[in-house]
């Protein structure tokens, strides 16, 4: 049986704060995460909102298309949402997605990363991810958060800053 090592960091995380680990399981073809293995890598948490809607398709496929480049600059990219491993991985086959997604079934990472919000939609209210990035350096410090990101322009905004911030 695989170990289940630690995962994702956390905490209500403003930038320049050292994050803790969880453990999240991934889609099939990467099992479980370890965030004690960042020796020299870079990890950009991606809060993805729902599996296959228009925005978190666009920001995955972004990445999808940036994840060569970001792999050689030492960068691991993770979807996180609270949709569960078997949506997760219908998605990345359906998209050719090349980074593990993490399911946050029970929202305890996406509350904690202080995303999970009252949302609104054609009048209904209702609880969901708010679509955000953690860049997290290989010491496990919050170096720099987007919130409200464009999703198809997204990845480019994580390279130049891993750039300014000479990561």
């Amino acid at each position: 049986m695989a170990r289940k090592p630690s995962l994702l960091p956390h905490s209500r995380i403003p930038n320049q704060n050292k994050v803790k680990e969880h453990t999240l399981r991934a889609t099939a073809s990467f099992g479980w995460l370890s965030s004690s293995a960042r020796e020299n890598v870079i990890f950009t948490g991606v809060q993805l909102s729902k599996d296959d809607t228009p925005g978190c398709t666009k920001e995955a496929c972004n990445f999808r298309d940036s994840n060569r480049i970001m792999q050689k600059r030492g960068i691991v990219v993770l979807g996180v949402s609270a949709d569960d491993i078997k949506s997760h991985q219908k998605f990345a086959d359906k998209y050719g997605l090349n980074f593990p997604l993490l399911a946050d079934t029970d929202t305890h990472v996406s509350q904690l990363y202080d995303v999970w919000k009252e949302k609104n939609f054609a009048g209904k209210k209702y609880m969901g991810v708010n679509r955000s990035t953690f860049l997290i350096d290989k010491d496990g410090i919050v170096r720099k958060v987007w919130h409200k990101v464009k999703p198809d322009e997204h990845a480019d905004e994580v390279l130049q800053a891993v750039d300014e911030l000479g990561l």
